[in-house]
């Protein structure tokens, strides 16, 4: 459904509610009801999307050698124990182990340098998130912002394209947790112009826009459960309350791997010079 007011269902509602009394001002009110809570979900939404593509992010970065490592020290193992026994089922292991890190030829340039020789997206990002979720200043300052200059309390298409762009830049701030560009964006934000958001005064207006936001809000609740089910969302729910300690463990569990399979593939070199 577009945003477009006027039509025959919301005119009829409208004047409905008009014939009532006191009932146009019951509807404004459930409007803006309507309109804080579509902005407290928005909020939600989005700090979620920020921690998703953060712990996405830092996964990769933090975590991706390490699986690397883990890939390669496996390969290593399955071909000094292939090495040794013979058996053709330990050679097949070991092809198959060492067929996982081996780089696939031409990858590059088949998707245009959008993925890596190993398969991967490359990762370029000089100035990655410091931590999965933002400080609870960083917060309370991205809270703050969005609830004053959401784009949905515009009352025109100009001041929707300012509010916009506006809080764009918010969001870009938010997703790095940088607290000084949140209080610089607050501050510019008090020192422009900020139009009054009060509500439009025709029923059917109204209740055209108690659809808008309806839909709105249905919309937003699909990206949310995409997010939520989404393998980094589920990874997150082990630890909703500290996500990145989360990192820290599978680190630290990835380490703990890194060193069993190194100590088994010395086993197995030394074994093998023994036997030499």
């Amino acid at each position: 459904m577009t945003n477009t007011f006027g039509t025959e269902s919301a005119a009829a509602a409208g004047a409905a509610a008009a014939s009532v009394p006191g009932g146009q001002e019951r509807l404004a009110n459930a409007v803006r009801a309507a309109e804080q809570a579509l902005i407290e979900f928005e909020i939600a939404v989005e700090t979620f999307r920020v921690e998703v593509e953060n712990f996405s992010r830092l996964h990769h970065q933090r975590l991706g050698p390490m699986y690397a490592r883990l890939d390669e020290l496996d390969a290593l193992v399955a071909e000094a124990v292939a090495a040794h026994s013979g058996d053709r089922a330990d050679i097949e292991r070991a092809w198959e182990a060492r067929a996982l890190v081996m780089p696939m030829p031409g990858i590059e340039e088949l998707f245009g340098g959008l993925l890596g020789s190993d398969g991967v997206r490359p990762v370029e990002d000089p100035n990655p998130p410091r931590r999965v979720r933002p400080g609870k200043e960083a917060q309370r300052l991205y809270r703050e912002l969005a609830r004053k200059a959401h784009p949905d309390l515009a009352q025109d298409d100009e001041e929707k394209e300012r509010r916009s762009a506006f809080i764009a830049r918010v969001n870009e701030a938010y997703a790095y947790a940088d607290e000084e560009a949140l209080r610089a964006l607050a501050a510019e934000w008090e020192a422009g112009p900020v139009p009054l958001a009060d509500l439009p005064s025709e029923a059917e207006v109204l209740y055209a826009r108690l659809e808008w936001l309806a839909d709105r809000k249905e919309k937003l609740s699909a990206i949310a459960a995409e997010l939520d089910e989404s393998a980094i969302g589920q990874m997150m729910r082990l630890a909703p309350d500290d996500p990145d300690a989360l990192l820290n463990e599978i680190a630290e569990q990835l380490l703990t791997q890194v060193a069993q399979r190194e100590a088994r593939l010395a086993e197995l070199v030394k074994d093998a010079a023994d036997g030499a």
